[in-house]
């Protein structure tokens, strides 16, 4: 049972993290011919694969560390809050004039866009290496073909964003409260740290978004 919900914090996670990869893809390579944009997306999306399976592997190893797990579930929870705030940092990404230019651009952007999807996924393993392994392969297809789905299916079901931002407010408080430094003093109340952390990001998030609703406007 345990398996099967980390498995669906990281499905979730995935669907909702990794649209906008996807969209820098396909703006990188449009400008190619079209057969050259195929081998762009192709390539692009093998390296980007390649580079998130690394850093995602040493984000898990960096996580065991004390004082980075805490400072990790720290950050998690920023990026949850942002999520709902709809506060993202935008990546300037150029249309390539060549397969080179096109591959190059996949991957820098990919690594900038990644950090949240990795340590996502690297703190929702909880360093379970099939749950890793298993939220790597998924979000493979997510970030080839997945933006167009995932961007339509939340504007249909915003529900889906505060449910995405309460299970990532979730697992940055199971690494807050796991992180070696201090488990042992906070063992006690870790449920309580826990749902209070959770709620906590969806009530700032939520009370962010609707001043940059009403701010826009």
């Amino acid at each position: 049972m345990e398996f099967l919900v980390g498995l669906g914090s990281i499905t979730l996670i995935d669907l909702i993290l990794s649209g906008d990869n996807a969209v820098i893809i396909a703006l990188a390579s449009r400008n190619l011919p079209r057969e050259q944009r195929k081998k762009a997306i192709i390539w692009g999306s093998v390296g980007a694969v390649a580079l998130r399976i690394l850093l995602t592997t040493v984000a898990a190893i960096l996580l065991t560390i004390p004082y980075l797990q805490l400072a990790g579930g720290l950050a998690l929870l920023c990026i949850a809050i942002a999520l709902l705030a709809e506060k993202k940092d935008v990546v300037s990404c150029e249309q390539a004039s060549t397969l080179t230019e096109a591959i190059k651009t996949i991957l820098l952007a990919d690594v900038i866009m990644s950090m949240d999807n990795v340590l996502a996924i690297a703190g929702a393993s909880g360093g379970n290496i099939i749950l890793l392994a298993v939220g790597l392969v998924m979000s493979i297809p997510l970030v080839v073909f997945g933006s167009g789905f995932v961007m339509k299916l939340m504007d249909r079901y915003p529900a889906i964003i505060y449910l995405g931002a309460a299970i990532l407010g979730w697992t940055a408080a199971k690494m807050v409260v796991k992180d070696g430094f201090v488990k042992d003093a906070l063992a006690p109340y870790a449920l309580a740290i826990e749902l209070l952390l959770t709620v906590g990001v969806l009530i700032v998030g939520h009370i962010l978004k609707k001043k940059t609703y009403f701010g826009s406007n």
